[in-house]
């Protein structure tokens, strides 16, 4: 289902583009490596992008076909592959930066680094074929890779933000976590740290006035807990910065409940956004729900980019590290180079076929009993969830687990 790009021929020029934060540098080549125009560089903005497409006109052959190669550089690029940026006929082409670095390594370039050693990299590369086409990329897609990413980001200032409280309700109330172990995973957790940071508070309520307490909040709490909580309130010995804990603590928990709602008006848009894209398929998996489904989503983008799902693990970086030499091999760790977020969804999404998928539950139990450990048990269900993913989202199919029981 990939898209491929137009072969190279005699006639072909290569414009090469090489963007920085608030500038690009550029140079145009033909089939021959003979230098056209450039290299020169400008500011990033339609004037002077229309000056220089001018100036590359009144050099280029008649019967050119052309060719512009991008290197991916963060968000930096976004503008220069746009397809209203080029004239009408020339094709972008988007490169990887890892490739523009490996070819100034085979050029003999590998510590020195230039704007325009870079564009020659990116030139070379081109007229070897390399480069994936920028297609025109759906609205639903560049929404879901928004959200998706706002989401990741809130969850982790989230987990960074619980880590903090618990720090700061530790000094105010000494002892609750021993009553209560996960204390901000519970609604009585909740409830304790926003209203009895100060045990003193608690103690002198007790166990029958708490649940009621608790109830007029319409929180059912058992009376054993209750119990243990009044009883560690009464316990608890006071430190020097309770004051100041609770304060801060306060304000902690203000930041806390915001971050939960914006987690929850991505996921509520999420819901929206993965039914009408390519990946709907895959909430048909048991233990894929449409976090998991919108996280692949967003790390793979337009599926029609990728030839196969080995292209997608190797660019995951979870292909192991081999070395061959002179009749002996030597094999090592993942190399964990490529797309953190696109690892990090195989994994969620092994993950999710391990707790929920019964063919992947034995698949993992046989490794499990050959004596494996969970680091591999977990990259041979992330291999085993790209193939899913892959083929329920090329076919456009709903899961059918007897095609995956091996």
């Amino acid at each position: 289902m990939s898209v491929v790009a137009a072969p190279v021929s005699s006639s072909t020029v290569v414009v090469a583009v090489d963007v920085g934060k608030n500038c690009v540098a550029l140079s145009v080549t033909d089939a021959n490596r003979h230098r056209l125009f450039g290299p020169v560089e400008f500011a990033m903005t339609r004037p002077a992008l229309e000056r220089v497409v001018a100036r590359i006109g009144a050099v280029l052959p008649a019967d050119g076909a052309i060719k512009v190669g991008v290197e991916s550089a963060g968000h930096y690029h976004l503008p220069m592959i746009t397809g209203s940026a080029w004239p009408a006929g020339w094709e972008v082409l988007e490169l990887n930066p890892a490739h523009v670095g490996e070819q100034r390594r085979v050029a003999g370039r590998r510590r020195v680094k230039t704007d325009a050693i870079d564009l020659e990299a990116i030139t070379d590369l081109v007229l070897s074929g390399r480069g994936i086409p920028v297609t025109a990329r759906e609205e639903v897609l560049s929404a879901l890779t928004a959200w998706s990413a706002h989401r990741s980001r809130r969850v982790g200032t989230r987990t960074a933000t619980k880590n903090q409280l618990l720090g700061q309700l530790d000094r105010s109330f000494p002892g609750l976590t021993l009553a209560l172990p996960d204390v901000l995973g519970t609604k009585v957790g909740r409830l304790v740290a926003a209203e009895f940071a100060d045990p003193a508070r608690l103690s002198a309520m007790g166990v029958t006035r708490f649940i009621r307490f608790a109830a007029h909040r319409e929180l059912r709490v058992s009376r054993p807990v209750a119990g243990r909580l009044v009883t560690a309130a009464r316990d608890a010995l006071p430190t020097r910065d309770a004051v100041i804990a609770r304060r801060v603590l306060a304000a902690d928990l203000a930041l806390l409940a915001d971050l939960d709602q914006q987690i929850t008006l991505a996921e509520e848009e999420l819901a929206k956004l993965v039914p009408a894209s390519p990946f709907r398929t895959l909430t048909s998996v048991p233990g894929w729900g449409v976090v998991r489904a919108a996280a692949y989503g967003a790390a793979v983008g337009d599926p029609t980019r990728w030839p196969g799902p080995s292209q997608l693990y190797r660019t995951a970086g979870l292909s192991p590290m081999q070395y061959e030499s002179a009749g002996r091999r030597r094999d090592g760790g993942i190399s964990r180079e490529g797309s953190v977020e696109l690892r990090r969804a195989l994994i969620d999404l092994g993950i999710g076929l391990w707790h929920s998928d019964h063919p992947a539950r034995a698949y993992a139990a046989g490794l499990k009993a050959r004596g494996k450990h969970g680091g591999i048990i977990a990259c041979a269900l992330a291999h085993r969830a790209n193939r899913i993913a892959y083929a329920l989202t090329r076919d456009q199919a709903a899961y059918d687990p007897t095609c995956w029981v091996r």
